[in-house]
């Protein structure tokens, strides 16, 4: 899952984008309307988290743009939206949500309430079935729990979410770049060796035999059979 912290309090929003990615999460930080646009137009998340008053524009107008159209998104995928803001009363909520937020948070607020609402905005968009099977992999990204042959592997989130996204693409080959885009985030330098020695980690955990296969210049491949 990738997410974008937008909010122009940048030590806020390292903190917050601190603690969602101990959680697993890929996610970017903008601090400001016009490096949000610039990002939601080049990449696709999961979930936008606004601030309402930026120094240069409104989060509530990015996220009405959005929902109108006027702000195409990668894949036209529109992200799920939570706006942060110091602004409790009835009415500015309701011009929250009648802009298309899907939820709204009133500053100050601890981390763990704003972790578990990131949570439920995300499990709107899972499947009814969140079991992924692929030959003699499961993988339950619900209850975070993957298994080869019935026996549990004991991966970290990043290797959980590899696994993940080359199960959903199984047989497909994913180029670097891809898997940099969508189990990293913009913190991943691409000309590291993060995502082969991740790859070669994940290989070791998964055992005999091998079914994530290296093509030389593609990328690699998780082999259904």
């Amino acid at each position: 899952m990738r997410l974008l912290v937008v909010e122009d309090e940048q030590d806020l929003a390292a903190a917050i984008a601190r603690g969602l990615r101990r959680h697993g999460y890929a996610v970017d930080i903008a601090h400001g309307a016009s490096a949000a646009e610039e990002k939601l137009r080049g990449n696709g998340y999961d979930l936008a988290i606004l601030d309402w008053n930026l120094g240069d524009g409104s989060g509530l107008e990015l996220c009405r743009r959005m929902v109108v159209g006027d702000l195409p998104t990668l894949e036209s995928k529109r992200p799920r939206v939570l706006v942060l803001t110091a602004r409790d009363d009835i009415e500015d909520r309701v011009a929250g949500l009648d802009a298309g937020a899907d939820d709204y948070l009133v500053k100050p607020f601890a981390f763990a309430e704003l972790a578990a609402r990131a949570r439920a905005l995300l499990r709107r968009d899972e499947t009814p079935s969140p079991v992924l099977k692929v030959g003699d992999l499961t993988l339950d990204s619900a209850r975070f729990l993957a298994a080869r042959n019935g026996t549990p592997l004991n991966l970290t989130s990043k290797e959980f979410s590899l696994l993940e996204f080359l199960m959903v693409h199984a047989d497909e080959v994913m180029p670097q770049e891809r898997l940099l885009e969508h189990v990293w985030d913009e913190m991943a330098d691409p000309f590291t060796n993060t995502v082969r020695v991740t790859v070669s980690n994940l290989r070791k955990k998964l055992g005999e035999p091998a079914v994530i296969e290296t093509l030389p210049g593609r990328g690699y491949v998780l082999r259904a059979s």
